[in-house]
């Protein structure tokens, strides 16, 4: 047993803390820097959570940079943004396209061992919170409680969440309370 285990909630990026375009029941992520829009109950959401004593870490999936639709450097511009202006600990990204095999990319939990690693998070005591089925089994896979934000997009769910709700908020406060 490791001591003095941290708890941590994992969120995906697009679609939970900014703004996605959902076109034909699909989500898309920004690829333009004044397209990338945090979403207004992102930030009441991750206060609440680092109040409570959460580390907050994005998991995130960019394969975009990976298939040459948008610059590191604008991503990286994005992630700055997040970090600014919401309480997060750190983010992990995937930039590697679909058709590679690597072990950072949601479904796989690479990502998030790596974080649990580095900062010496108890994973059975954390969340990962996401709006596709690829969050939600990257969580399952590393041991943590899922959410999964249900935004009607269109494509099967591949792995059941611990819990669905309809937004962020509603993710935080069943948190909130399964942590009390």
């Amino acid at each position: 047993m490791i001591l003095n285990q941290k708890k941590a909630v994992f969120l995906d990026r697009d679609g939970v803390l900014n703004h996605s375009e959902v076109v034909d029941g699909k989500p898309y992520a920004p690829r333009k820097l004044d397209e990338f829009i945090i979403e207004n109950e992102a930030y009441e959401s991750t206060k609440l959570l680092s109040q409570a004593g959460f580390l907050l870490i994005v998991v995130t999936n960019q394969p975009d940079v990976g298939n040459g639709l948008v610059t590191h450097e604008i991503v990286q511009a994005m992630h700055q943004k997040l970090m600014e202006e919401l309480p997060l600990d750190d983010i992990k990204v995937c930039f590697h396209s679909q058709s590679e095999k690597c072990s950072c990319r949601k479904p796989k939990p690479g990502m998030i061992k790596t974080a649990a690693l580095e900062f010496n998070i108890d994973l059975e005591k954390s969340y990962m919170i996401g709006d596709r089925w690829s969050d939600i089994s990257a969580g399952r896979a590393a041991g943590c409680f899922t959410i999964l934000i249900d935004r009607g997009y269109r494509e099967k769910i591949e792995e059941q969440p611990n819990v669905f709700v309809s937004c962020m908020l509603e993710a935080v406060q069943n948190i909130l309370e399964r942590s009390r």
